[in-house]
């Protein structure tokens, strides 16, 4: 997954070019080659700009873990100032335009971006703990992830449920959806994390809620994957509507996976974890088999879009969502090699972490471009 990772989740422009036809509300952005006046960016925000935390954060922890702490922890300063940034930025369209926010919760297209912001939280939060920041920033994170996680996930479904007028499935649901899934996890994988350092109690709690998250996250992963793959092969799908958001596809699974390997690896620290350890390790190899699957699939509908119905390859922030995934699929196999010893795979993680570092470089120079282009506009 950001930025707009953003992933489907992308900064509408209120006066860009032609809307399609059948793309949901987020891919109507992609028209856009320059960006909006700035007296209309911050109204435009998208909600799910924090996908470039997520992403950030998690290439980050891939260097670390490939033996690169140097630019790990370069990237651990970038996304701080990126956090910080965004939340500044968040307040502020709160307070100016609020009655936008407001269409944003409610909408099915923008709606479900807010939930990087539970993620990115998680994310950032690991990223502190992995890589030597104060504990209490990871434990400040973890808190305000899970917050964020029960005002939005109630808030979003039940205000999805009951409004009175509706997009159609073709209209309504995108990849964006599963980031609802990518930030219940997270919660999980940073709360696994910190409950080594708790006293024996609060340790069994901490690995009992990562327990139920991970299990719930993995039902919601079925059951919106189930409305997306059916929009995938029964509606027409152009190909200005496979937005790079649909990579949450692999994303939501990988991040899944993780949260699996943590909680096989906590077993001897949580004893009521022993009866379930086969339970959870083949569920966890699952989760990382569905997401590999995946890939391939991915690759071949971006080598359509971009190649064959030649839908111009040009910054937007919604190729955060991309980053994201290449970036967890690398962290996610890491761990899975120690925990289940499945060493033949070793060559995955190297792999998959190139790519998502050099997928960051490209979107974090379209990322100064476009910051370029605003700041040229106020002259």
């Amino acid at each position: 997954m950001p930025l707009d990772l953003k992933p489907a989740i992308l900064t509408r422009v209120s006066h860009g070019p032609c809307r399609l036809r059948d793309a949901p509300a987020q891919s109507r952005l992609m028209t856009a080659i320059t960006p909006p006046p700035l007296r209309h960016a911050l109204a435009d925000l998208s909600p799910a700009n924090f996908g470039m935390v997520m992403a950030t954060g998690i290439v980050s922890i891939a260097l670390h873990l490939l033996g690169w702490p140097v630019l790990a922890r370069a990237l651990l300063v970038v996304n701080i100032v990126l956090y910080a940034g965004l939340w500044v930025l968040t307040v502020l369209r709160l307070m100016r335009h609020r009655a936008r926010v407001v269409q944003d919760l409610t909408d099915h297209g923008r709606g479900p971006g807010f939930f990087t912001m539970v993620a990115g939280s998680g994310v950032l939060g690991c990223q502190c703990l992995l890589l030597g920041g104060p504990r209490e920033a990871a434990l400040a994170l973890w808190g305000a992830t899970v917050a964020l996680w029960l005002l939005l996930t109630y808030g979003i479904f039940a205000t999805l449920t009951t409004k009175a007028v509706k997009p159609t499935l073709d209209r309504g649901i995108s990849g964006t959806w599963l980031l609802a899934v990518v930030a219940t996890q997270s919660i999980a994988v940073l709360g696994e994390l910190l409950a080594p350092g708790f006293p024996a109690g609060p340790r069994m709690a901490m690995n009992f809620l990562a327990l139920a998250l991970w299990l719930w996250g993995g039902m919601l992963y079925i059951w919106i994957m189930t409305l997306i793959f059916y929009r995938y092969t029964f509606f027409t799908l152009a190909a200005q509507d496979l937005t790079p958001p649909y990579w949450i596809n692999m994303g939501a699974m990988a991040i899944s996976t993780l949260a699996g390997t943590l909680l096989t690896m906590a077993t001897p620290q949580a004893p009521f974890l022993h009866p379930l350890r086969p339970f959870i390790e083949g569920f966890t190899l699952f989760y990382w088999a569905s997401g590999t699957w995946w890939i391939p699939l991915l690759l071949v509908l971006g080598v359509w879009r971009h190649v064959i119905e030649r839908v111009p390859l040009r910054y937007d922030p919604m190729y955060w969502g991309a980053v994201f995934p290449l970036g967890m699929y690398a962290v996610c196999t890491f761990d899975l090699i120690q925990a289940l010893d499945l060493h033949f795979l070793q060559w995955l993680p190297p792999l998959f972490g190139t790519a998502a570092v050099l997928a960051w470089g490209l979107a974090f120079g379209g990322l100064l471009h476009r910051v370029g282009q605003w700041a040229r506009q106020r002259r």
